[in-house]
């Protein structure tokens, strides 16, 4: 029996430190392990070793610096995450093993207005038709993250907003999915799981403060500082679309005038276009063409970027982020969106924290905010069911949801 600070009780700890730090990273050296955990190089390798012995993780061959290095990782058959994502337009999910390594992964049309009961079945179905397709043991599945478009509220779980998604008021995401696949659910909203995918497997890596700005059909930020993710007591930090950029401009959805929502979301922009360039625009044939040269898309795409701009300053002007890194269809357009960006920062932007910014397009587009829901059940996870050889969850061939 262990006691609190005992042999056996440290040793354990130092076990569950070593596995953090490599389920986090995805795969780390071995004097990088010993940096993040503070544990010395002996204790790490000797820790390394009865890992290694015990399958939990795997050791490779690498350099770092020129030299030689062993690269751990934790072990394929480890265990398994599952990330689902409900856009405005589509559904993704994606299956990935605790190395980081994406094992599956299919995008298809959804209304996500519509209802959340048809969200959810059809979310049921694509989760277990990819778990089909890869093979693995459905006892392996340790956690799934979910991402949906709109606030959730950090106590109750429950999403807000109606006026996002009004077919989902009042809903609980993650406990409707968690009835449905018996695994645990964790949710956070788009913004914050694209933040996480890109500081994880992105244009964010590396980076300990930053700000993900996603633009589609609403402006959403997803805000990491110190190397996490900064989601306010009420769970709506990171609600960029709402500062006031003119008092007397459209009334926007949250019932204020003139939020940066309102000069820069693809609902109040592509009605800009739709008299000389037709009514079946989106946001990606708007890139497109300006990329082709066309000036009235150009024109738009920069106001917007100079709007976007102005609210980049104020997260600088209070948070100082390092980088700032654009995601959503508007990212593709390159240096036709981010110039403005930096125009407007430059110009609104205290000097010092515009200096130490640099902003840059998101490295992962559609897929940021999926692998976003990977990288979320990833840091949920319990270390010591890894330990222990089992994983947190059970998705059992006999449950009903699987059938």
């Amino acid at each position: 029996m262990e006691t609190p600070g005992s042999q056996s009780s440290l040793h354990r700890a130092n076990l569950e430190r070593v596995v953090r730090a490599v389920r986090l990273a995805g795969s780390l050296t071995q004097a990088e392990i010993a940096r993040t955990t503070g544990l010395s190089a002996a204790t790490v390798s000797n820790i390394v070793r009865e890992l290694k012995d015990g399958g939990t993780v795997e050791v490779t061959p690498t350099s770092a610096g020129g030299r030689r290095a062993r690269s751990v990782s934790l072990s394929g058959d480890a265990g398994i995450v599952i990330g689902v994502d409900f856009g405005h337009t589509h559904l993704r999910v994606a299956v990935g093993n605790l190395a980081h390594q994406v094992l599956a992964e299919e995008s298809e049309p959804l209304d996500v207005d519509a209802s959340s009961s048809q969200g959810f079945d059809r979310a049921e179905q694509l989760v277990n038709r990819l778990i089909e397709a890869t093979g693995v043991d459905r006892s392996k599945v340790a956690g799934v993250g979910l991402g949906v478009p709109g606030p959730i509220d950090v106590e109750s779980g429950t999403l807000g907003s109606t006026a996002i998604l009004p077919g989902w008021s009042g809903t609980r995401p993650a406990e409707e999915l968690r009835g449905r696949l018996g695994v645990p659910v964790h949710v956070d909203n788009d913004a914050n799981l694209g933040a996480l995918g890109e500081m994880v497997w992105g244009s964010g890596r590396g980076v300990r403060d930053l700000a993900y700005i996603k633009v589609a059909s609403g402006v959403g930020a997803g805000l990491v500082i110190s190397g996490k993710i900064y989601r306010g007591p009420g769970g709506t930090a990171g609600e960029i679309g709402h500062i006031t950029l003119d008092e007397s401009g459209p009334v926007c959805r949250c019932g204020n005038r003139g939020c940066l929502e309102t000069f820069t979301a693809a609902r109040y922009v592509l009605p800009l276009l739709q008299p000389s360039h037709g009514t079946d625009l989106t946001m990606e044939s708007v890139v497109r063409m300006a990329r082709d040269g066309d000036p009235g898309c150009r024109r738009v795409i920069a106001d917007v970027g100079r709007h976007i701009g102005s609210g980049v300053a104020n997260l600088c002007n209070l948070l100082n982020p390092s980088r700032v890194v654009l995601g959503g269809d508007l990212a593709e357009a390159g240096e036709l969106v981010l110039g403005p960006i930096r125009e407007s920062v430059g110009r609104y932007a205290i000097p010092s924290a515009a200096r130490q910014l640099s902003v840059l397009p998101g490295a992962l587009g559609g897929r940021a905010e999926v692998l976003g829901a990977l990288a979320l059940a990833l840091s949920e996870m319990g270390d010591s069911t890894l330990l222990d050889g089992t994983a947190t969850g059970s998705l059992a061939a006999s449950t009903p949801a699987f059938t």
